[in-house]
Parts: structure tokens; sequence; C-alpha cells
């Protein structure tokens, strides 16, 4: 690389930190041994940032993560956070950045790799070489529409109210970002919504219907209602390749997913905005497991969901492809070789601390690197 690209780093609460340190370690490792460097910058986010600072996170936070080339995230929130009132939930911090850098396309990938086919709760013939890709929207839909509230109605009682929303430009752009996505995997596009009793979803239909055979034809399209595509992803999830929907059944569907893998321990995702003028795009990388804050501070938390998601920020904002495979790589060669967390403990494996697990990747890159 010519120049060592900008990172924010916001490594949050709970678990966040102690995971990040690996990924740190690994961020370093490239450094010295591939030439990929990072200018870095750290900063605070959620609970840690109320503490300190009085507020989920700042501006100046989020100036920094716009003048970034990419966003390492931890995790945010926990139960001492809990009785501060929604505008001071720690979650407001990546709720902020989503909205303020425009990322709308999460990524979450749910693979899963030889050494865990066990792991999953699910038989091993139903989830082994299980690739798949949920694409959700991330800006829009009941999360960010207009109304809501909470309101005391004429009799003294209350009514909560969240608003369903989507445009035609929201629909199309995460669709786009689905159906380039599957260019380069199987070449399968599954849409999912809720139409036959929404008219957000209907209208969500409609445009990925016209999207498709306006510009990828030669992309399979099918759709899905949600409630079935819930009940597929238990039966008979190889039978997807990317899955785009909107971002409450985003969220509700790549949970599910995860646990095919075995552990939410496992698994990175990537929230991508659109590609600016300048060729670069905003993007932030977050393991999807939380802050896990009963287990915080234990040593024992997994960190390979967030080595695995900086491994996706080479991939998908610097293009280097070769660097991410080789952490891909790493990572299931410590697995392999049985070194485990208790999230994904197995008869015959050794239960290793949060550390050792990231000495454990680094060593394994040493190898794959040399």
């Amino acid at each position: 690389m010519a120049s060592n690209k900008r990172l924010l780093v916001l490594p949050g609460d709970g678990i966040g930190p102690e995971v990040m340190a690996e990924a740190r370690r690994v961020i370093d490792w490239m450094g010295r041994r591939r030439a990929v460097g990072f200018d870095i910058q750290e900063d605070l986010v959620g609970g840690a940032a109320i503490e300190a600072r009085g507020t989920p996170i700042t501006d100046a936070t989020v100036a920094a993560a716009k003048q970034a080339d990419a966003v390492l995230f931890g995790s945010v929130g926990g139960p001492q956070w809990d009785k501060l009132g929604f505008a001071m939930r720690p979650e407001l911090a990546i709720l902020t950045l989503r909205r303020e850098l425009g990322l709308f396309a999460n990524l979450r990938p749910a693979l899963v790799l030889d050494p865990l086919v066990d792991a999953s709760t699910l038989k091993p013939e139903v989830v082994r070489g299980l690739d798949l890709m949920i694409v959700r929207e991330s800006t829009g839909g009941i999360y960010f529409g207009e109304p809501r509230g909470v309101e005391t109605l004429p009799d003294g009682s209350k009514r909560g109210i969240n608003t369903e929303v989507y445009t035609t430009a929201e629909i199309e752009r995460v669709a786009r970002v689905a159906f380039e996505l599957a260019r380069k995997r199987q070449g399968r596009v599954c849409s999912v919504e809720k139409a036959n009793v929404m008219e957000s979803g209907l209208l969500w239909r409609q445009t990925v219907t016209a999207l498709h055979a306006r510009d990828y034809a030669d992309v399979a399209l099918s759709h899905m209602y949600a409630d079935n595509c819930a009940m597929q992803l238990v039966r008979n999830p190889r039978q997807f390749d990317v899955i785009v929907t909107t971002n409450l059944f985003g969220d509700l569907l790549s949970d599910l997913a995860s646990m095919l893998t075995g552990s939410l321990g496992m698994l990175p995702s990537a929230t991508l905005g659109a590609v600016g003028p300048d060729g670069r795009r905003a993007a932030l990388y977050e393991p999807i497991h939380g802050s896990a804050p009963d287990i915080a501070g234990k040593g024992v938390a997994n960190p390979l969901a967030q080595i695995l998601s900086f491994a996706m920020l080479l991939r998908y904002s610097f293009g280097l492809e070769e660097d991410a495979a080789l952490v891909e790589r790493a990572c299931t060669e410590v697995l392999a070789a049985g070194l485990r967390t208790p999230d994904v403990m197995a008869p015959g494996c050794r239960q290793a601390s949060t550390e050792e697990v990231g000495a454990a990747v680094v060593a394994a890159l040493d190898r794959l690197g040399a």
C-alpha cells in the first residue's frame, strides 16, 4: 500500500475492549509482515463515553469516523446504563454512526467452518458447507421511521408508536449491494419481506423485482416472506446464497442464521455506505455478539468475530482479498488445532482464554505468511 489508511477503533463496552485488543495484535502483525499499514485513532463510545463524557457518542467522534477510511467497532451496552432512558442508551452510538455516515447496507455472513460443524445445534448434514450472506438495510425501516414515540391517551393509558417506512431509492440501493455480491458468489438473491400484510413490504418486492429486470437479469432472484424464511433457514439453510431484507427482519434473521454456525462469537459484520465521487465508501465493521456483560473481564470471550471483522475490513474497504483470506485461514487453523473459547468448546479440544486465542491467531499468521 502506498500510504497508511486511517482507521478509527472504537472498542466500546463489556467484552469489546478485550476482543479488540486481540484484533489490534492482528492489525499490528499486518503492518510488520504484510506492509498493510494503518494510522490508528482510538476513541470512546457507548457506556464508556457516557461515563467519561456524558453522552454515548460525541460530535468529535462522529467527525473522526467521517474522516477515517474505515471504522472498527467493538460493542456497546450493559445493565448499568439501562435506567438512563432511551435518549442516553449506549446503543445510540452505533445508530448515530449508521445515520451520520450513511451506512445503509449491513452484511452479515453465516459461514460454517469445517472445524465447527459439530458446534451447531443443527445436524452436521444440514449445516456442513453453509456459506450465506444476509444483506440487511440498516438506516431505514421501523428503527428510524417517523412518527415514533410513546403517547398518553385520553383515558390515561399509553400507546407506543413506531413506523415502518421505505422509499424506492432506499430499497434500490441496498438491493444493488445484494445483487453485486451475488455476482461474485453463487449468483442467487432471495428478497425477504412481508408483502402479504405490509404495504412497505409490497413496495419492497415490486422495487426489487423491477431493479432485477432492469439491471441484474443475470442473477437468479426469488422472493420469500420473512416468517417462511426463518423456517427455511432452520430447515435447509444451504438453499440460500444472498438474502436481502429490511432493517427489522434482517436484525432477526441474521441472529437466527448466526446460531446455525454454532456461536455468536464467531460472526463478523460490515456496514457499508455509498461509494463517493472519490471512490471511497464509508464503512464500519463489528462482531454481532454484543457486549456480553455477563462474561466481561473474565478472559473467556471469543475474539474471532472481532478479528474476522477486520478481515472483512481488508476485503470490502481496501480490496485486499489475499490478506483477508490469510486472516480467515489463520482463524480456521486455530479452531482446527482444537484451541477454543468456552462458546465453541467441544470434546477433545483445549479451553483457552481470549488472549491465548488471539496469540494463536498471530502464531498461525506467522506460519501461513512465511
